[in-house]
């Protein structure tokens, strides 16, 4: 995951049990609890871009952005105190469409994602590509729209959900691109998702 390990093995109700009294937050897969890194200036301002973006757009509308502090479960349910089954993640943004399903009554964790966007870091790239995505298709079937936005070139990948399950990839590049989102009604224009970040991404390789 890129990511420290923090302990070799902990139970899920210990995990979310520990995590609501942490001041940094903490990834967690099948047992192994992996502490967040810091993110980089041009991390933090893609997000805060993305994150103006949605909220403005779903204004009036039945869906929700949220963002990283909001945890994503994805996984069966925790059938005893010593289950270690499932992710629990941090998405840098979330898109609830409808009411928020919560995980269990401290209302922390949403089970109901319709869209998520992450903002891609060297370290964790490889597991946003990877085994997240493996976990969120497999156990997140509202999901329906997973983006990946590069932070050192101006680069949007775009996985969307088929009605056989199925999903269709592009790539936008170029400060001239734009993606329509169509499942949350929003449009994401690459000039504005890069607004403020320096020209390395502005004007980085594009392909």
């Amino acid at each position: 995951m890129g990511a420290p390990k923090l302990k070799s093995r902990v139970p899920a109700a210990e995990y979310l049990a520990l995590e609501q009294k942490a001041v940094e937050r903490h990834e967690y897969l099948d047992g192994q609890v992996f502490a967040m890194a810091g993110e980089s200036g041009e991390h933090a301002d893609i997000s805060a871009n993305l994150v103006a973006l949605l909220v403005t757009q779903l204004r009036g509308t039945p869906c929700r952005a949220r963002t990283k502090d909001t945890k994503v479960r994805s996984g069966p349910s925790i059938a005893s105190a010593e289950s270690y089954q499932g992710l629990f993640s941090y998405p840098d943004v979330v898109v609830i469409c409808g009411e928020p399903e919560y995980y269990d009554d401290h209302q922390q964790v949403i089970t109901n994602p319709t869209a998520i966007v992450e903002v891609l870091s060297p370290g964790t790239e490889a597991f946003d590509r990877g085994e997240k995505f493996n976990r969120y298709q497999l156990w997140n079937p509202t999901l329906a729209d997973y983006v990946l936005v590069s932070q050192d070139k101006a680069q949007i990948e775009w996985f969307t959900r088929q009605a056989d399950g199925k999903w269709l990839y592009s790539i936008h590049r170029g400060l001239e691109a734009s993606v329509e989102i169509a499942s949350i009604g929003c449009s994401l224009s690459l000039s504005e998702v890069y607004e403020r970040v320096v020209d390395g991404a502005r004007e980085g390789d594009l392909g």
